[in-house]
């Protein structure tokens, strides 16, 4: 895929992994909107780095459609969605609310679903396109306090398989990237970023995995890619 002048849509991209991949896209010539629900933050990056921004939460069908009319009005149309946007509870089973649970999978889950499904209408049209589907290294094994969110990432590798039988015969790329831990503001209800550690991955080094895989030349790509630090210990 040719970066510049690419029209790309990244969930989740005022902050972490999102507003890195932002990042290297703009560095890279492309037209990038990013979503996010708190909109001091999203104009913030917006400013900061180019990009056009849409107030919007991805577990909202509602606001899903007018992403979607607000991106192609500003963008002129679609070329890559990156499938971002996430959040996480960790609790054991005994603690875990029905609540907790769906807030979970409606945003990981359902949201990435809702966001997949309006690009793959223009991309089955257009004959082309990219999704990239950051899923985790939670999505390969389980362990404790993970169900909620261990569950969400097994779906999203699920549906992503799903996606790519549904796509490549309209030459659809559809790609999953699994970070392993990576210090963001992940996890946090203030969303505050957390500092980076030296053994740890960083947003930057998603990014740059997320950015290489689109680069490559249309006639092939790289269905799952995972990423671990050397030596995190």
């Amino acid at each position: 895929m040719e970066l510049h002048n690419a029209r790309v849509i990244v969930t989740g991209g005022s902050a972490g992994i999102g507003k890195a991949t932002a990042q290297l896209l703009i560095e890279a010539g492309a037209h990038v909107a990013i979503t996010g629900r708190d909109k001091r933050k999203l104009d913030e990056v917006s400013r900061a780095l180019g990009v056009i921004p849409i107030h919007a939460d991805v577990s909202k069908e509602q606001d899903v459609i007018r992403t979607y009319q607000e991106a192609l009005s500003r963008l002129g149309g679609l070329d890559c969605l990156v499938n971002n946007a996430g959040i996480g509870v960790h609790k054991p089973l005994v603690e875990l609310s029905a609540s907790e649970m769906t807030e979970v999978w409606s945003v990981n889950v359902l949201g990435a679903a809702l966001m997949a499904r309006e690009a793959a209408k223009i991309f089955i049209k257009q004959k082309s396109g990219n999704i990239i589907n950051v899923a985790s290294t939670s999505g390969t094994r389980g362990y404790e306090s993970g169900t909620a969110y261990v569950a969400s990432k097994f779906a999203l590798r699920g549906m992503s398989e799903c996606w790519r039988a549904e796509l490549r015969k309209f030459n659809v790329r559809v790609m999953t990237v699994n970070p392993s831990e990576v210090p963001t503001a992940f996890g946090s209800k203030e969303r505050t970023e957390r500092p980076e550690q030296p053994n740890k991955l960083r947003s930057l080094d998603i990014a740059y995995a997320i950015k290489t895989a689109l680069e490559m030349d249309d006639r092939g790509f790289i269905p799952e890619l995972t990423v671990f630090a050397t030596n995190p210990f």
